[in-house]
């Protein structure tokens, strides 16, 4: 009987350690901004979340035009966090600093792209939405500038364009008619605080789970 306790006590022990390092790894999963999330990311110099919507450029290229605005409720500011061209990455993995990533837009799936055009308001390189259905080319590619290991959903991080070395940027420049208000988003040659983004509102996709609300989509 004293054999049958200690073998019983053992596996009860047994049990809460698995339980209690599941829980912490999945705690540690939601620490990070992942393949497949879909979020809202914040310009932390200015206060706007990266936006975009069916209005073309009146100028340079043409493109579907990528702005920032003040709202956080706009559903026309949910982006998805997706692998390079025919390298996708695992639904669910954490982004690593340094990683290449595309960025598309959710409402009409375009994706955050920069060229050799002059931005309309300040005449930095233009940041435009391009492609059909999530493809595009290879101007669509950025990379993940921070400091961890991966990026951390707390984390301010910086965007570099890998195809024109520009940072992802807001200096503040405002449109008139007819996207009254809302900011001129931009490339930047250099690093400085308008191109600090963070992630905000979103679903945050895990490995073979559910995925994570944080607030409301």
């Amino acid at each position: 009987m004293e054999i049958f306790h200690a073998v019983r006590g053992f596996i009860n022990s047994l049990l809460f350690l698995l339980l209690w390092s599941h829980c912490e790894g999945r705690e540690s999963e939601l620490n990070y901004v992942t393949c497949g999330s879909l979020v809202k990311l914040l310009n932390t110099r200015h206060n706007v979340r990266l936006h975009s919507h069916d209005v073309k450029y009146g100028s340079g290229s043409g493109q579907q035009s990528v702005t920032g605005v003040e709202s956080a409720d706009d559903a026309n500011s949910y982006w998805q966090i997706r692998g390079k061209p025919n390298r996708p990455c695992q639904r669910g993995e954490a982004i690593k600093c340094g990683q290449a990533i595309r960025i598309t837009h959710m409402k009409t799936g375009r994706n955050l792209h920069t060229h050799h055009f002059s931005s309309p308001l300040s005449n930095n390189q233009e940041v435009s939405a391009f492609g059909e259905n999530g493809e595009g080319d290879d101007l669509d590619v950025w990379a993940v500038q921070c400091d961890s290991i991966h990026w951390e959903r707390d984390e301010a991080v910086r965007f570099k364009h890998v195809g024109t070395e520009v940072f992802l940027s807001v200096t503040g420049e405002q449109y008139g008619h007819p996207i009254r208000g809302q900011r001129e988003v931009h490339g930047m040659s250099s690093p400085s605080p308008h191109n600090w983004w963070r992630a905000m509102e979103g679903v945050f996709i895990q490995p073979s789970q559910e995925p994570l609300r944080h607030d409301e989509l």
